[in-house]
């Protein structure tokens, strides 16, 4: 996979501009300032360049997915800073994962580089090349070799664990699927084209280089898939250590209290029987569904319209030949 230096990708990209990214649409000076301090806080980057931003502009070739498809307008929208908690809170209820993310994972050490990792993986995969969606899945995968263990199921029961295992991945998977459709459809006013079946029947693609063959395809498919887990579901001392963490991450003082928001946001997006399980209150999402929203519009507003990634994806699309003036050729 071919890698830009970093000069490189400061520079303006180069493609027929369409009405998308016309000149109207380019951030102002306050917006840039503010986009930069927002993009450090999510890459770990002390320039505010995505270390992935290489590999989504790598290549002349297509990727799994389109402007104009579900999961790209879901992945681009603000909504997924609340998805991604929400499927943090999900993902800790069963002990496999768990046990996984705990005893394997640098969320500790280095909790923001953690977070680096898996947008890392989420970004390429849905805005990069098929070549570089696949080089990201071979070093997951290699990740993958290195987790494995054994954890107590809900019932007491010591069973193995491997990250690479089908079961577990098709959790981590529904969790993260769920909690990105439904924090969209919440706290989100773009529209989803084809609606949630076909953001789930796409989404399954992104999952498959990752060995899970079998995915839901459907959102009675995914429903169901959720039920079938509820009964592995369990809330342990280490569990509650993990969701102390979610809940109290170490943010700077200036983003703990939107951080606040997005997180009361997330537990009050989710199902009854989990939040009962978290035993972390129940927010009305009558009142954060409105504040959030309109939060998230704000933060829209305020670190502008620019997308260094989008526009990577979108420059690259048009060498591939599957755009032009920039719409999608059908």
């Amino acid at each position: 996979m071919t890698t830009l230096p970093k000069q490189a990708l400061r520079q303006p990209l180069k493609f027929q501009k369409s009405a998308l990214f016309s000149r109207a649409l380019r951030n102002n000076k306050l917006q840039e300032i503010l986009s930069k301090r927002f993009r450090i806080l999510l890459t770990g980057d002390p320039d505010g360049v995505p270390p992935w931003l290489g590999a989504v502009q790598a290549s002349d070739d297509p990727g799994l997915y389109l402007p104009t498809q579900a999961p790209w307008i879901v992945h681009a929208d603000l909504a997924t800073l609340v998805g991604g908690i929400r499927a943090l809170l999900m993902q800790a209820l069963h002990p496999g994962s768990l046990t996984g993310v705990r005893n394997h994972s640098r969320y500790k050490n280095d909790p923001l580089g953690r977070l680096s990792g898996t947008i890392r993986w989420l970004t390429v995969t849905t805005f990069a090349s098929s070549r570089s969606v696949d080089g990201e899945a071979d070093r997951v995968n290699r990740m993958h070799t290195h987790v494995k263990g054994t954890y107590k199921t809900s019932s007491g029961e010591t069973r193995e664990y491997r990250a690479a295992d089908p079961h577990l991945l098709l959790w981590v998977h529904i969790a993260f699927m769920d909690s990105f459709l439904r924090c969209h459809q919440t706290f989100s006013k773009t529209p989803l084209p084809g609606g949630a079946d076909e953001y789930i029947r796409l989404w399954a693609q992104s999952v498959k280089p990752l060995g899970l063959d079998e995915a839901p395809q459907n959102e009675a498919e995914m429903l169901a898939a959720l039920d079938d887990f509820r009964p592995e579901l369990a809330v342990t001392e280490e569990t509650r250590e993990i969701i102390h963490w979610i809940q109290n991450p170490p943010l700077p003082i200036s983003a703990l209290p939107v951080y606040s928001l997005l997180f009361k946001s997330a537990l009050a997006s989710l199902p009854a029987d989990y939040r009962k399980l978290l035993a972390l209150g129940a927010p009305p999402l009558s009142i954060y569904r409105p504040i959030t929203t309109n939060l998230l519009r704000f933060m829209r507003l305020a670190i502008g319209p620019e997308s260094p990634i989008e526009e990577a994806a979108i420059a690259r699309l048009h060498r591939a030949g599957l755009m032009e003036d920039g719409k999608v050729i059908e």
